[in-house]
């Protein structure tokens, strides 16, 4: 039998075989992506100054604890602007105690020192700064990604675009408004101390006490729905803040029949933590903040030696569950801002499937007619092998988990382009080697032989234009590329191995062979 006939066929056999498998079933092994099931496209902003200032707000109260604690009395140590903390001694003859505290701070520059009046400047450098930067849009992005992945989105995109953007998509979402919330909340966890001395009355008109601040804690009348907020007076320093937390579960709360409470737990530095800050507090009102809003404001009656707390809060079933996902996942490092936002409904979605099919099959109909008429038996050989092509093409995509969008389906039409190409280069070049007046056995192995190397560099060359694609392309265009590359390492398996095989088995094989219907 000619060119291992068996062992082409078993390889053939075994490709069909494995496509159809992974093809199986095509409605929950193809991902749509979101221009062709619908859900939500969103692009975001991360507010990474913020984090940096946050940052540098951390390091002024580190330095100011540090001051403290050595007995160097300091006037005002605060943040001035995005990345520069301004000192301010009690005394200037503590000059030279400062300078050595400061000199400890390796990511921060002095700048306008004044020994007279006991004053400098600390800058942020710049190397330092855009290191926050990143890192704020890094860890943004895994904390979206831990967000969406409990969420329980299938197959989400989300990648960073430029410097300071965040792209999401969300296929098949049916909550978007829900979404959104789950994405956007920064879910900063905080629990500090309420400063039970200060009069509300006052640093509501302005006269807040240094180290403090005002926050608001939201109350709903359960009858009227009015809402109303209730001011806070408590210390800017945290006791404790969501880094440490291990868990966050979601119960009944059994104090407000109806409503739903967040359970959380910490580690074992912060049970420390939570035991020792609640022991010294003894008496005092613990605040627990999210997002600089106050939850509740519970009396600490003894030391909390557990390591647990809860949020209540009058929260609905899923307004707890996504509570507990956001401080699973982590807070955001910087707010974001959603800068673009686009909703593709599944109806739509299902539109696009049915022309992008209707497109596809149409096309193939043609090329399939035209080329059952104009190379007959030859033709239909090219047909079939178009179709395993396409086979092949989807199984390839379900396999990898790729995403199917309406410019992969357009892809897909270019593939059916390519591979009939492909068939008529050969078919070509045979009818070439036939007018030249050789054998139909000698014709079939001529042509194959000599249009590989033209089938090899077209087929190369587009690929590495998808390739590019891929690489360089938005998440659309790369749904392009995806299809066009897988598309055409088929079509080269098919055209050139599968045909071939096919004309063996019609023509070469056979001890007699007159004419080929080609």
């Amino acid at each position: 039998m000619p060119r291992n006939l068996w062992s082409r066929s078993i390889v053939v056999l075994v490709v069909l075989l494995g496509s159809a498998w992974s093809l199986y079933p095509p409605q929950k092994t193809i991902n749509l992506g979101l221009d062709l099931q619908g859900g939500i496209h969103l692009v975001l902003g991360v507010e990474a100054d913020k984090h940096v200032a946050s940052q540098t707000d951390r390091a002024a109260e580190d330095l100011k604890s540090q001051l403290e604690r050595k007995g160097i009395a300091v006037k005002r140590v605060a943040r001035e602007g995005g990345a520069t903390i301004v000192v301010e001694l009690a005394s200037p003859q503590a000059w030279n105690d400062l300078l050595t505290v400061v000199g400890d701070l390796q990511r921060f520059e002095r700048r306008d020192e004044d020994a007279a009046a006991g004053r400098l400047k600390l800058v942020m450098n710049e190397k330092e700064a855009d290191r926050l930067r990143d890192d704020a849009v890094r860890q943004g992005l895994e904390t979206i990604r831990n967000r969406v992945d409990q969420f329980g989105v299938a197959e989400p995109t989300i990648t960073r675009q430029g410097s300071d953007r965040i792209l999401i998509q969300l296929p098949g979402i049916q909550d978007p408004a829900r979404a959104k919330e789950l994405i956007g909340k920064t879910a900063l966890l905080e629990f500090k101390l309420l400063d039970e001395r200060a009069s509300v009355e006052e640093a509501l008109k302005g006269n807040v006490p240094e180290g403090d601040e005002v926050l608001y804690g939201r109350r709903v009348d359960k009858e009227t729905k009015t809402e109303r907020k209730i001011p806070y007076v408590v210390q800017k320093r945290a006791l404790l803040t969501g880094a440490e937390l291990t868990s966050a579960t979601v119960a009944a709360d059994p104090n407000s029949p109806g409503n739903w409470q967040v359970a959380i737990e910490f580690t074992a530095t912060g049970t420390r933590i939570f035991g020792e800050g609640t022991e010294q507090s003894v008496g005092r009102h613990l605040a627990i903040i999210l997002d600089g809003n106050v939850y509740s404001a519970p009396r600490i009656n003894e030391r909390i030696p557990g390591g647990r707390a809860v949020i209540t809060g009058q929260f609905t079933a899923d307004e707890a569950r996504d509570l507990a996902i956001v401080l699973r996942a982590g807070a955001l490092p910087a707010p974001v801002t959603i800068l673009e936002e686009r909703t593709v409904g599944p109806s739509l979605g299902a539109d696009s499937i049915r022309q992008g099919l209707f497109a596809i099959t149409a096309s193939a109909a043609v090329v399939f007619v035209f080329m059952l008429l104009y190379y007959r038996l030859s033709g239909l050989i090219a047909d079939v092998a178009l179709g395993l092509n396409l086979l092949i093409l989807f199984a390839a995509m379900a396999a990898i988990r790729a995403t199917l969008t309406l410019p992969g389906l357009a892809g897909i039409a270019l593939t059916v382009g390519m591979a009939v190409d492909t068939n008529i280069l050969i078919f070509e070049r045979i009818r070439e080697e036939l007018r030249l007046g050789k054998t139909p056995r000698s014709a079939i192995e001529a042509g194959f032989r000599r249009a590989l190397r033209t089938i090899i560099d077209t087929h190369l060359t587009v690929m590495g234009t998808a390739l590019i694609l891929l690489s360089f392309g938005t998440s659309s265009v790369k749904g392009f590329g995806v299809s066009l590359f897988i598309g055409l390492l088929a079509s080269l398996f098919t055209a050139y191995f599968f045909t071939r095989l096919l004309f063996d088995l019609v023509y070469v094989q056979r001890h007699k062979v007159e004419a080929i219907s080609i």
